[in-house]
């Protein structure tokens, strides 16, 4: 994308649907009309939006019922179970037919460089949320680009930075075991203060689920974030701990290397060993771990600013649905969110 930015020729009608609340409420702050499928038994993939994140007017939910009677512009898959079970039975023929894209959250699996994408659509492009996902995923001949995460934040929280321990934000961590860094985190526990939050992090001793909302305040008394992750995507509230001004310590594994500058805003590294003894020096060294903190502030507004987000979308979508329209977009203000 050049540096020109982007605003809707006119507003587009988009079905999606909610695979990642987070990561939806960013999406929906692109100005167009989403409509979100829902299910009356709110079965995985077709809940209620709920009210635990702020959604804007221009989110609507739709009866399952109801989608192939509706008018879209634009289709945006975000699982393969959405794209190859779902839209067959719930979108006409015309409707699959339909400038289409793809949000590809992860990176590819069970093998790493080996996998062919599902997503195959002649009016369609393939949308990474990391240059790691796309670099690894085998896309064919299908159009791909990478739009980086961008996460609303509410500018007034900073890191304080208070409580010598570090804090891990990962969702059902047990349960998703080795991959996501289980043993690891169980590991260096014993070597340093760590807590732990996300669903289910009460099975490994973690303080519980925390509110979208207010995942920014519980993290900012601590002195550091640990991702002791090997293998997925990037996480949002990583994204959210380095707002705020927090310095990340933890495995140099998927996108983390390309974030993380070793001694400028954290630490990230291969030998578990190593990544404690920083972990160390930032409990014993709290003004390290300011200075720190300030320089990942600045890495992430730089890098995962709404503003940049909101762009990339706006034009990724003109160019699908053929209705490119160039003109000045600045000062996107998002409303506050939790990533």
């Amino acid at each position: 994308m050049d540096t020109a930015s982007f605003e809707p020729a006119r507003t587009l009608r988009i079905l999606t649907w909610h695979v990642h609340g987070n990561y939806l409420y960013a999406l929906t702050q692109v100005p167009h009309e989403f409509f979100i499928p829902v299910q009356a038994d709110g079965r995985a993939g077709y809940a209620p939006l709920g009210t635990k994140i702020p959604w804007g007017a221009n989110v609507h939910e739709i009866s399952v019922e109801d989608i192939a009677r509706e008018q879209f512009d634009c289709i945006v898959y975000q699982s393969q179970a959405a794209y190859e079970r779902d839209a067959p039975e719930l979108l006409t023929a015309a409707q699959r037919a339909l400038p289409s894209i793809y949000i590809e959250h992860d990176p590819p699996r069970p093998y790493p460089v080996d996998t062919p994408h599902p997503f195959k659509h002649d009016r369609g492009i393939l949308v990474h949320v990391t240059h790691y996902n796309a670099l690894n995923w085998d896309a064919g001949d299908q159009p791909a680009q990478v739009i980086e995460h961008g996460v609303p934040f509410d500018p007034s929280l900073r890191h304080t930075g208070e409580k010598a321990a570090g804090i891990t934000a990962i969702n059902g961590l047990k349960k998703r075991g080795r991959r996501m860094g289980a043993d690891l985190f169980e590991w260096s526990r014993k070597q340093v203060p760590l807590d732990l939050i996300g669903m289910q992090s009460e099975e490994m001793g973690g303080l519980g689920e925390v509110p979208n909302l207010d995942v920014a305040a519980a993290m900012a008394p601590y002195r550091f974030f640990y991702t002791p992750i090997r293998y997925t995507s990037l996480g949002l509230a990583l994204i959210e701990a380095m707002l705020l001004g927090m310095p990340v310590v933890g495995v140099a594994a998927t996108e983390l290397p390309t974030i993380i500058e070793n001694g400028k805003n954290g630490f990230v590294h291969t030998d578990k060993h190593r990544i404690v003894d920083v972990m160390r020096q930032l409990i014993d060294e709290p003004e390290l771990a300011r200075r720190w903190g300030d320089e990942t502030r600045r890495t992430a507004m730089a890098r995962f600013n709404m503003e940049r987000f909101v762009n990339d979308w706006l034009e990724v979508l003109a160019r699908v649905t053929e209705t490119r329209a160039p003109h000045a977009l600045s000062g996107v203000q998002p409303a506050r969110a939790s990533g």
